[in-house]
This record gives structure tokens, sequence and C-alpha cells, in this order.
């Protein structure tokens, strides 16, 4: 055991999480005097490469910001164009790319809480060696995956970046009968579904809360692809209100910006947990009783319940996807028009991790002029540091490698999406 009152602690690498990060803990006088989530990860230049680009590029361009939710960076995209634009999708075309988003959260939600996160609970370093003495466990994750995989191949055209999606809707729309396959197999992973809520509520949830505030999407259903932004103290904004309400800051630790409310408000926290709260009872009946018998009540304030939420996401991802495909009926068109016009337009869903922002302004022709992209990582990296300064603080009798491996797990609590995350930084030069 470590009990001396001045103490540094590193990861230089955080394993399992999309990116490269490490971590930084300054103890002194048995006092937690610094945390930092470092994010080393090298820039990316997205949001520079979208300028001077055509308004129709960037659902294919984001898409490749991320691997895991490609669909999140195309569906904010397309409707910060569209309302650029002054297009508005609903009815069926909107349906359909709710159904494709369903597939995301599924295969998102899926590969969080078997591969990444559960290891932790049940006492293994990774996923691999889980399998060795769970194999049953982890091929239900990777069934759970195939599901929420084979929606997005068939709306969306493949499964990893889809190609099928275009400003004002899709390239091509599914018959009713390439559609109709997917609900036998989406019915069984419904049990799988419900038996991942009930074993994930079996965890050993450390006993620790936070008290950020909430950010999240609300609207007439449980939200994923479209809604306004509300906060559980009140807040209630659209999307083109967002940069009013929310800034970003860059500190010197991490090529991840800091947001932060604008009127002092501070940190905040969005994602699965925030979604949650704010719309627990918006949940279809099948995964509020799964939610109910699972323990959770009408708001989740344990980061480490988060696999638990996550779990009872998927449950409603595929109720509604099989919902939405027992409704379906084609639109007429694939598409409508989105004409180029000079103006600036918002984008906002509710990527697995949470809240995602697009913000982009055309200029008469439809040439991106200026562009930004808010993920739901660079939201949460106050909320994380914090928790971690006071998870940290009620742990300082642990040695060294085990207050490591700990902290480790609770930065996993958020799915830390890193290279979604990274910006250019700028850059001033002193000379003398």
């Amino acid at each position: 055991m470590t009990h001396r009152h001045d103490r540094s602690l590193t990861v230089g690498a955080l394993a399992r999480v999309e990116g490269e990060g490490a971590m930084y803990v300054r103890v002194r006088d048995s006092q937690v005097e610094e945390v930092r989530l470092n994010i080393y990860e090298p820039p990316r230049f997205f949001e520079a490469f979208l300028r001077g680009r055509a308004h129709t590029e960037p659902p294919d361009i984001t898409a490749r910001i991320c691997g895991i939710c490609p669909v999140a960076y195309q569906t904010s995209a397309c409707q910060a164009v569209e309302a650029a634009c002054g297009v508005t999708l609903d009815g069926r075309l909107n349906e359909l790319r709710r159904l494709l988003y369903c597939g995301e959260w599924i295969e998102s939600h899926a590969l969080h809480v078997y591969l990444l996160h559960a290891p932790d609970f049940l006492g293994y370093p990774g996923a691999v060696e889980m399998a060795r003495d769970h194999r049953d466990l982890v091929q239900r994750g990777l069934r759970l995956k195939k599901a929420g995989n084979a929606l997005m191949e068939t709306i969306g055209g493949r499964s990893i970046h889809p190609v099928n999606v275009r400003v004002g809707g899709f390239f091509r729309v599914p018959a009713p009968g390439e559609l109709a396959p997917l609900a036998e197999p989406l019915r069984r992973a419904l049990d799988d579904a419900l038996a991942t809520v009930a074993w994930a509520a079996e965890f050993d949830f450390p006993d620790f809360t936070h008290d950020h505030e909430h950010l999240a999407l609300s609207a007439d259903r449980y939200p994923i692809e479209r809604g306004v932004l509300q906060s559980s103290a009140g807040r209630s904004f659209p999307a083109d209100a967002f940069e009013r309400h929310i800034t970003e800051e860059q500190v010197p630790h991490s090529t991840a910006l800091h947001a932060r409310f604008t009127d002092g408000g501070g940190r905040y926290l969005t994602g699965p947990m925030a979604r949650y709260s704010l719309n627990h009872d918006r949940l279809s009946p099948l995964a509020l009783e799964a939610a109910e018998q699972a323990g959770l009540g009408a708001e989740c304030r344990n980061p480490f319940q988060s696999i638990l939420v996550r779990a009872v996401e998927i449950v409603y991802a595929i109720d509604e996807a099989l919902r939405l495909i027992d409704s379906y009926e084609p639109p007429g068109k694939p598409s409508v028009p989105v004409p180029p016009r000079e103006g600036t337009g918002h984008g906002v869903s509710e990527a697995p991790r949470g809240v995602l922002f697009h913000r982009y302004a055309l200029d008469g022709n439809g040439l991106i002029t200026s562009a930004r992209i808010v993920p739901p990582t660079s939201q949460n990296q106050n909320a994380i540091e914090d928790d971690l300064a006071r998870f940290v603080g009620g742990r300082l009798h642990l040695d060294d490698d085990s207050l490591a491996r700990q902290c480790e797990q609770a930065i996993r609590n958020y799915d830390p999406c890193i290279s979604c995350s990274t910006h250019f930084l700028d850059l001033t030069v002193e000379r003398t």
C-alpha cells in the first residue's frame, strides 16, 4: 500500500477507449491538486477540410470522423445543411433516418457494453481474456452488434461510413421486402438485449454520484435524430442557439476543447445518463420495464451505472427499429431537393455518446465558408476531470497500480471518443 501524502499518478495510454489519451493525477498533502485527461491524439482537420466544399459533401466527409458512430455525424451534418438551405425533413424520410440511427445505437452500445466496459466489472484486462471464460457473453454482444450492423448495411449501404446518406434524404430507399427480413433477427436480438440489462444489473457498482447539469435533446419521443436541447437545470434552446449557450475553450494539456455554459453555469454532462434522466418517461413500455426491473429510477447519476443505461437504450433502439420496420412505407422519393443558398444552418442529434452539434455557413453558390463541429467527448471533458478528482480523493489509500486501474474504469464510464474530439489548436509564437 502507498500512503504518501504527495503522489503523482500517470497513465501513459488509456486502454479500451476510441483514440489516444492519457491521465495525470497529482496529490499534495493528501489532497487532489490536479487531474488532467490528456488527449494527445494528433489534431483532426475536418472543419478546415470542409471549407470551400460543396454543401452536398459534409455527410460523406464527416462520416469519416468516426468509424463507430458515422451516422451521427451524417445526421447532424445533413440537418445543418438542410437548415441553411431552408429545408426540413419530415414524414417517411425522417423515419428512415431514425431507423438507420437505431442501427448505430445498437452496434455502438453493444460494442461498448461487452468489449470495452464489461471486462472492468468482471475483473479482466480486456474482452479477449474475458472471452476465454465467458465465450457465451462475448458472442451475445457480437450478435447484438451484428443486428445493428445489418440495419446500417441495408439502409446505409454499409455498416462503416455509410454511402447511401445524402443531404435531403438518401440516394435510394429500401423496398419493404428488403427491411422485412431484418425483423426476425431483431426480435432475437431483443431477447439478447433484455438479457444484457438483467446481466448488467448484477454488477457491483461503486457508490459514487455526480452533480453535473445534464444536457440532452428532448422530443415527443425518446430523442435520437432530432429535438430541442434541454438541461436538468431547466434550460431549453434549439440547435441554432447552441453557440449562444455553450462555448469551447482550449486547454494546454489536450487537443480536445473543453465546453461549458456561457452564463457561468460551468460544466455539464451529455450522453446516455443525461438522455435517460431527462427522457426516461419517453422510453417504450418494454425498455421502461427493463429499466425498472434493473433498479434504475427516474434519474441516473452514478457514472458506473452508465453501462446499465446503455443496455436499456439497446432494448429501446431494437424495439423502436421493429416498430419502424413494421410501419414502413417507402417514401415517394428517396430525397427532397436542397438547392444551395447563402445562409447558416445548425444541426444536432444524439450520438450514442451524447449531443453532437454541427454548424455550417454557406455562400450563394452553396460552398461552405465555415464549419464547426462539437462532439460529445469535448463537452464531457470538464465533467470527467471533476469526477476523477473526487473519485481519486476517496481512494488515496490504494496503491498506485490499483488506483490507476480504477481511474481507467472511471474514464471508460463515459465511453470517450477521443478521435472524434480532437481539434487543431491555435498556435501562438512569441519571438524576441
